[in-house]
């Protein structure tokens, strides 16, 4: 653990690193954008075991199985994870479409998900949606990309991190690329200051 991670933990404040459906390749943008992160939570798609163990020499890692994660070593990675961090609860399912009843009932602050590849955040009452989008191979026209969860007494915020997979490391949407799961452009922060409670 860095010296930056102790001194947020010891004030009630975290950084998680999230990313999705990497199936079975890590870049080393990514590896270079989660350092210094609490946590990583790794939505499904993960590839292989060595993925995670990787990631593990990071941060503690929260991990869920994707669709296409079917070979044996996934059979002890769950479908569905919950942690608490900072105060924060997260749940963790790949598809979000397989969510279930209200997350907030079990008193969920954010739900991260992943299987669509598109990057987003989405703020509902008492609640944060978080998609990373991918980090593995590129689909289509998307990007490939991880998403930053800030944690601390203002509550949850998220921020989408596009890999720049041709210069080399990570670099942080600017506010013209950057958009809401509704597709609106926002500027400034991906997802608003303030609680969801």
């Amino acid at each position: 653990m860095t010296s930056g991670a102790r001194e947020r933990q010891a004030s009630g404040k975290a950084v998680v690193g999230v990313l999705s459906d990497t199936h079975g390749l890590l870049r080393p943008e990514a590896v270079a954008a989660l350092a210094s992160v609490d946590l990583i939570v790794h939505a499904g798609d993960i590839g292989s075991a060595a993925i995670l163990d990787k990631l593990r020499t990071i941060a503690p890692v929260v991990a869920v199985r994707g669709n296409n994660d079917r070979d044996a070593w996934a059979a002890s990675v769950p479908e569905i994870a919950t942690t608490e961090i900072a105060g924060i609860r997260l749940y963790v399912i790949h598809d979000l479409k397989a969510l279930r009843g209200n997350p907030v009932d079990l008193g969920v602050d954010v739900v991260i998900s992943g299987h669509s590849h598109r990057p987003s955040v989405e703020r509902r009452p008492g609640l944060l949606l978080l998609n990373p989008g991918s980090a593995g191979p590129r689909r289509f026209s998307l990007p490939i990309a991880i998403a930053r969860l800030s944690l601390g007494t203002a509550g949850p915020r998220a921020e989408i991190v596009e890999l720049d997979i041709a210069a080399g490391p990570a670099r942080r949407q600017r506010g013209a690329g950057r958009r809401g799961l509704d597709g609106a452009r926002v500027h400034g922060a991906v997802s608003p200051r303030g609680g969801v409670r």
